[in-house]
């Protein structure tokens, strides 16, 4: 079993909070990492939702199934049954102890606000994304982290790092396809994994018709991602209406399938772009839902997008278990100035982060990190490039040039 950065996390979690849910998308490994928890450091009665008969005698009678349980319990796919959660929260408020509850979902309940206030104050929720890439390599990544501190560390060189970057992007994170290692098997899983999403878990969720047409969306959304999110243009390409669209946006975000990345404003006006990025929440899933394998990657000049969406996927997971827990914006002006990743911590402070596939790296390509230093002043810590070359380049005042494997580099730990 690989081991999951964020579990530690999760065990803090349970030490002092009654309700923990694990969220993230399905075949991510949630049921693994709480079935090892489970049989491990946090003892507890493992049921299943997916289990048809443990998913009827919920929904003949939540309360009762709850009261027949001893000690602490993990309930997998809680999505499955709603009513649930205020069996839970009955049962939680006659007894506060920690720990009592450990609870998987495949749906972010945060984009339900019914099911997430029922147990608002009783509840801690993590995410839990597929593999990073230091988890696939052993480590345990702190590079987001590492970007705050007052003089930026040295991360040591690996050459042969630049010439995987495509074999990680089209690999991705699900454990599954990370193990397939024929393209015609990792295809198959895929098929098989976006029927699952939209014939089954938007169904849990959402009482929808044309279920014909998410499949087009998801792969329209693939081609343009990351880019400014543009209801009207998507409408018009796919022809469904803006209330459908914007509803069914909300399920594939809601399942994991894609995420918004909030434009950075400061309150500073008029003068910033505040449209969302669109982002696709695996990069694999991304190559497979426009049919790009490694050789069309290279042809059609398609790694542009793909690392970026990559570089930003990357960082989300490692904010999960970063001391940190910075918010991830883009930033962009009215006359054109982008940076393609913004992280702010808590107090303001900001690091920049543009994502180049090339393996060299000019002047002009510090101007969008330039313009948000310019911008936001001394709450501005340092600008980096990440790139597809090998060396670590200074390049002025706070400004850097990292390779892209310095984010799962063995010293960023």
């Amino acid at each position: 079993m690989i081991r999951r950065n964020i579990t530690s996390n999760l065990l803090n979690a349970l030490a002092d909070t009654p309700v923990v849910l694990l969220n993230g998308a399905r075949q991510s490994g949630k049921s693994t990492l709480v079935k090892a928890i489970a049989e491990g450091g946090h003892p507890a009665a493992y049921f299943n939702l997916d289990d048809v008969s443990v998913l009827g005698a919920v929904r003949h009678d939540a309360a009762g199934f709850l009261s027949g349980l001893d000690g602490p319990v993990v309930i997998d796919e809680i999505q499955r049954a709603p009513e649930l959660f205020m069996a839970i929260k009955s049962a939680v408020d006659r007894n506060r102890r920690p720990g009592r509850f450990l609870l998987t979902g495949s749906a972010n309940i945060l984009l339900l606000p019914r099911l997430s206030e029922s147990l608002a104050g009783r509840m801690e929720i993590l995410s839990l994304w597929p593999f990073s890439q230091g988890e696939i390599n052993g480590i345990k990544e702190a590079f987001v982290d590492k970007l705050f501190e007052k003089r930026l560390p040295r991360f040591p060189l690996n050459k042969k790092e630049g010439i995987n970057i495509i074999d990680r992007i089209i690999a991705g994170g699900y454990p599954e396809a990370v193990s397939r290692t024929v393209p015609a098997r990792r295809k198959a899983w895929f098929d098989s994994y976006i029927t699952t999403i939209l014939q089954r878990d938007v169904r849990d969720i959402a009482d929808i018709d044309g279920l014909s047409d998410m499949p087009r969306l998801l792969s329209l959304i693939a081609i343009r991602s990351p880019s400014l999110l543009n209801f009207a243009e998507i409408s018009r390409t796919i022809a469904i209406p803006q209330t459908t669209l914007k509803r069914y946006m909300m399920l594939l975000e809601a399942t994991f399938l894609i995420r918004n990345l909030p434009a950075w404003s400061g309150h500073l006006g008029k003068r910033l772009v505040k449209t969302s990025k669109l982002i696709m929440c695996d990069t694999a899933l991304m190559a497979h839902l426009f049919g790009a394998n490694r050789e069309r990657i290279v042809s059609a000049g398609l790694i542009g997008p793909l690392l970026e969406n990559f570089v930003i996927m990357e960082l989300q997971k490692q904010i999960t278990w970063s001391e940190i827990r910075p918010k991830m914006f883009h930033f962009r002006t009215q006359t054109g100035q982008e940076v393609d990743i913004v992280l702010e911590d808590s107090s303001g402070r900001l690091v920049g982060i543009e994502v180049k596939a090339s393996a060299t790296v000019g002047a002009k390509d510090f101007n969008g990190l330039k313009a948000l230093a310019e911008i936001t002043g001394n709450n501005f810590i340092r600008g980096i490039i990440l790139y597809t070359g090998d060396n670590i380049i200074p390049f002025g005042n706070n400004l850097h040039v990292l390779p892209v494997s310095a984010i799962w580099s063995k010293n960023s730990a």
